[in-house]
């Protein structure tokens, strides 16, 4: 068995000083990363309110995610946070809750005595001043889950839970990596992912080289056909088709902010699109649907990496 907390626990989270005097009783998730994970580590009675998702809650918590309460299914209002009283706002993002925070800053949180945690995998190797995706600055690595894992863990001292996650975790990681060696696959294999679209038809945004996806196709074997950095530049259609990707991995989520979140609208568009419908990956039909949550620095893209892997394994690129 791990260690007891000792109080306060002192850390340096994205950038700011925190100090948590006691594990705290209630807190409030801005983003469905830490949401998620705090179920996973035992916690959805420490949790009282949530907001921001993309998907539904992975199915073993949706009991218990039924009980509490979702403040907004995207970004909740400052006010909407502080009237439920937490000793802490858990984000996702750092353009949540942050120096310029679409919710608050994280000092008009502490001036009111509410602790703020971010998740790493949002801020370790990224820059989010260059806006809000921002722009990674290293390579995505799962690193960062397992290190917000193990430092909400200690913040509840529920530490043992922290470890049994983070060894189910890596284990998954590694099946999935293991799968993909044994398939045969072609040795310049490329793909793409499309997150979303202001509008159907306009240049998608797709991810760049650095991110959550780009940690997937590394780790299987496959050429992001898309060079940039940022995280989820946005490229059109014409350079993608040009680039021709054997692979198209698409978004899917419950969120309908913009035309071509809805997965449906995504596939008639590759088919219908004069020059979408010429490329590889659609005329062959290797397009891969993931959440839209896997796509982004979270446990889930563990999850993704799998889906991806065992897709792969189905696929057949005899042209």
């Amino acid at each position: 068995m791990a260690d007891a907390t000792t109080y306060p626990v002192n850390l340096t989270n994205c950038g700011v000083e925190i100090s948590v005097a006691s594990a705290p009783e209630q807190t409030v998730t801005v983003g469905q990363s830490a949401t998620e994970i705090l179920y996973s580590l035992g916690l959805a009675d420490r949790v009282n309110g949530t907001s921001v998702w993309f998907n539904p809650v992975l199915p073993q918590y949706a009991e218990a995610n039924d009980e509490i309460e979702r403040i907004a299914n995207d970004d909740p209002s400052f006010e909407a946070v502080v009237n439920k009283r937490p000793d802490l706002v858990a984000a996702q993002y750092e353009w949540h809750v942050g120096p310029t925070g679409s919710v608050a800053s994280r000092d008009q949180f502490h001036e009111l005595g509410i602790n703020t945690y971010i998740m790493p995998a949002d801020c370790d190797t990224k820059d989010n001043s260059t806006g809000d995706d921002g722009t990674r600055t290293a390579a995505f690595s799962t690193d960062s889950i397992y290190k917000g894992i193990t430092e909400l863990a200690e913040i509840y001292d529920v530490q043992d839970a922290g470890e049994v996650l983070i060894t189910d975790l890596t284990a998954r990681e590694q099946r999935a990596i293991d799968l993909a060696s044994s398939l045969d696959l072609p040795q310049d294999l490329s793909a793409a992912f499309w997150f979303s679209s202001t509008d159907l038809g306009v240049s998608p945004f797709v991810a760049g080289q650095l991110g959550a996806p780009g940690y997937m196709m590394e780790k299987l074997g496959i050429r992001n056909v898309i060079e940039s950095d940022d995280e989820w530049p946005t490229v059109g259609w014409e350079s993608i088709a040009r680039a021709d990707p054997d692979v198209l991995v698409i978004a899917s989520m419950d969120r309908r902010r913009f035309p071509a979140d809805d997965i449906e609208a995504k596939r008639e568009f590759l088919r219908s699109d004069p020059v979408t419908r010429e490329m590889n990956a659609v005329k062959n039909n290797r397009i891969v649907e993931m959440d839209a949550h896997a796509m982004s620095a979270t446990m889930r893209t563990i999850y993704g990496l799998e889906s991806l892997a065992e897709a792969l394994s189905n696929m057949s690129f005899n042209e």
